[in-house]
This record gives structure tokens, sequence and C-alpha cells, in this order.
């Protein structure tokens, strides 16, 4: 597996105009996350070039778009992350159905995320 960005988050103050907002003016189509404010957002038709997403309530004021990475082995990953001058700052959690997924910090301070996706 290659390390590519699949997967971006949108925090929201207040998720539902920021919703609309992306439907009427990309065509997007956004649909609930089961029971979870978590709101998926499908960018355009499955085999065009693009990445799709999410949009979610933001937790504070440095809450910021993001991206996800995909990854082969998370655990692999954590360790290159930090020996390349990253930093961790969450551990390890299991996203049922999708994968193991964490967050880290560039050297820059810029927030990612990285996912190892559940071999179907």
């Amino acid at each position: 597996m290659s390390s590519r960005v699949i997967h971006f988050e949108i925090p929201a103050s207040k998720p539902e105009p920021v919703i609309k907002f992306f439907q009427e003016t990309f065509g997007w189509k956004i649909e609930k996350f089961g029971d979870q404010p978590y709101w998926l957002c499908t960018t355009g038709k499955e085999g065009e070039m693009g990445i799709n997403g999410a949009i979610m309530p933001r937790e504070n004021e440095r809450h910021h778009v993001q991206n996800t990475i995909g990854v082969a082995n998370i655990e692999a990953s954590r360790k290159t992350i930090e020996a390349n001058g990253g930093t961790l700052v969450s551990e390890i959690m299991d996203i049922p159905n999708i994968g193991k997924f964490c967050y880290f910090k560039d050297p820059d301070g810029n927030i990612h995320g990285i996912i190892q996706p559940v071999e179907m």
C-alpha cells in the first residue's frame, strides 16, 4: 500500500450550515455516519480523481482541517513518524469495520491522521 492521503475532515462550529454549503456549492453527497455527529462526504464519482472525507463538530479553536494518510502497518508508521521528527498525539483507536487510526503532528505542528484499513 502506498501512503496516500485517503480522507479529509472538516471541523465545523455548526455542522449543518457547512454541510448545506458543500452540498449546494459543490454537489457533494453528505450522509450522517450512524448515530455519530459525523457526516461522510462523497465528493465525486468512483474512479474520478479526488478523495472523500467528512464534516464533524469542531472540538476547539485549534481544530483545523486535517488529512488522513493510509498506511500498511500503523505500528511501524508510528515509529517512522517519531524517527523523522514527528510527534504522536493519540493512542491507536480501533474504528470497527474501518481500521486502526491515530493522530500525529508533523515537525511544524500540523495535525494529521494515519489509518491502517481493515483488510477486506
